[in-house]
């Protein structure tokens, strides 16, 4: 059967703009189907803008401390129109650069605009003002996720924000309640705190950031309290009202308090796929509760469709979805066999410090019966960070003790999205923490942390004699080891 394309793409974010790339780049006839603006929630309703609001609050924050650095704290005064303005540039400069249609149409890559649905296996109607029927040899499904707002008595009442909503604001809002202690929970609450609005952060476990390392979490929820957050955990939400241009939000399960009030509400919930409207019974595509279903090869049930990104609700992460749409297009095109790398998918929570993570956590090694030791970092040794007062933090490292394996590692501190990708590369290539600890890194440097670490497993290796030796020759600072005063210090 002859198709009109070798790949159709549906949905522009992040995965699909990579899929769609590659496909065109391999010599294969492509179309990209997108219902909005191509560069989806990343470029526009995420990482793009909520870390440009992050780096505008960090300068904020300095400003205003900075006798920390020997000079004097200043007034900050700012527009905060203004501020959304800059936001608003540089998403539009992003997008400029790399995301707009023209971008694809020169690689060969045929972009629609308008909503695509399944007709059959082989078939999709594009609705729109240059739509049709189009017929292809292999779908992929890119078509992301959206925020998830829980059914909540009387929200639906009340103009509450979400991430994609919540960087159209015009005027800042005086207090901000937050209900969620994820990523984008903290990292707004920070942003907003830093700023000057007074923030309260809702969530029903006893703990921010609840996917990463406990200590990391503990560490953070001081920092962010520090910068005039406040935290009601262990609490449940009731139901939303009004009083006046007050939001009420009332709560249950926590003993201290059993409303918050507020100016603004931001739902930071959660995210769901964005499968409504495709249609996907008529090709046969399988479904769950997360979203598309798919294998480690991110193949549907339907040999010749995949699917990508947010929509599998298995990574909610821009590289995840990046990397998903490379293993798609591999095994569609290529027919070489690649599979999701599950084993050293890097996170990082892009707050003031950063918190990152990849590989397994102490908790998994735990459960899973694996013998590890902790070798454990802090930033307060690390001397790029103590020059720069950025001293909050940690490192540590799960390793295998005979052979310096690398399980996983837990950073919280400055750059710590810069450091775990040392990790990430060092587990996907099987370096041990002796071969960290032999290469040399630039001092000073957050960098230089990482081999820091490293020779705590290096040094635990070799006879106390030695150890004497080099101490007194190279003046070895710092702890060894995590696990006690009996092992070298």
């Amino acid at each position: 059967m002859a198709y009109d394309y070798d790949v159709i793409v549906i949905g522009g974010g992040a995965a699909g703009l990579t899929a769609a790339g590659l496909s065109a780049t391999l010599g294969a006839k492509a179309m990209m189907v997108e219902s909005e603006k191509l560069g989806g929630d990343c470029t526009w309703y995420g990482c793009v803008p909520s870390k440009t609001l992050l780096k505008a609050s960090k300068v904020a924050h300095h400003i205003r401390r900075g006798a920390t650095y020997g000079l004097v704290n200043g007034d900050l005064q700012f527009s905060f129109e203004r501020l959304m303005a800059h936001v608003h540039r540089v998403r539009e400069e992003i997008y400029e650069d790399a995301d707009k249609p023209e971008n694809f149409e020169k690689l060969g890559v045929e972009v629609k605009s308008g909503h695509a649905r399944f007709v059959d296996a082989h078939s999709i109607v594009v609705e729109g003002h240059n739509g049709g029927r189009y017929t292809a040899r292999y779908f992929v499904i890119a078509t992301g996720a959206k925020a998830f707002v829980p059914p909540i008595s009387g929200l639906a009442d009340v103009n509450y924000l979400t991430n994609e909503s919540l960087f159209e604001l015009k005027e800042q809002p005086d207090r901000l309640a937050i209900v969620g202690g994820g990523p984008i929970g903290t990292e707004m609450a920070q942003a907003f705190a830093r700023l000057g609005t007074r923030v309260a952060v809702i969530d029903m476990l006893d703990r921010i950031l609840s996917k990463d390392d406990p200590e990391a979490s503990e560490i953070m929820a001081g920092v962010l309290a520090r910068d005039g957050v406040e935290f009601v955990l262990g609490a449940g939400v009731d139901s939303v009202g009004s009083a006046g241009s007050e939001i009420v939000v009332q709560l249950s399960g926590n003993n201290n308090r059993s409303q918050v009030r507020a100016d603004a509400l931001l739902m930071a919930t959660g995210r769901r796929a964005n499968i409504a409207g495709l249609n996907l019974e008529a090709a046969g595509v399988a479904t769950d509760k997360g979203g598309v279903t798919v294998n480690d090869r991110c193949r549907t049930n339907r040999r010749h469709i995949y699917a990508v990104g947010d929509v599998t609700g298995r990574y909610q992460f821009t590289h995840m979805s990046e990397h998903m749409s490379k293993i798609a297009i591999t095994n569609a095109l290529l027919k070489v066999p690649m599979k999701i790398d599950r084993k050293h998918v890097p996170w990082v929570t892009f707050t003031d410090p950063e918190v990152a993570h990849v590989g397994a956590s102490a908790d998994e090694l735990k459960k899973s019966g694996k013998k590890f030791t902790t070798y454990r970092f802090p930033y307060t040794k690390v001397d790029r960070a103590v020059t720069e007062s950025e001293v909050d933090g940690f490192i540590k490292v799960y390793a295998k003790s005979s052979s310096g394996r690398i399980y996983g590692v837990d950073i919280v501190g400055a750059s710590a999205g810069e450091l775990i990708s040392e990790y990430a590369v060092a587990m996907r290539n099987g370096l041990s923490l002796r071969k960290i600890s032999d290469t040399i890194h630039p001092y000073p440097t957050y960098g230089l942390g990482a081999r820091r670490a490293a020779d705590q497993w290096y040094v635990q290796k070799q006879s106390p004699t030695l150890v004497k030796i080099l101490k007194a020759i190279f003046r070895y600072r710092g702890p060894v080891l995590e696990f006690g005063p009996g092992d070298i210090l």
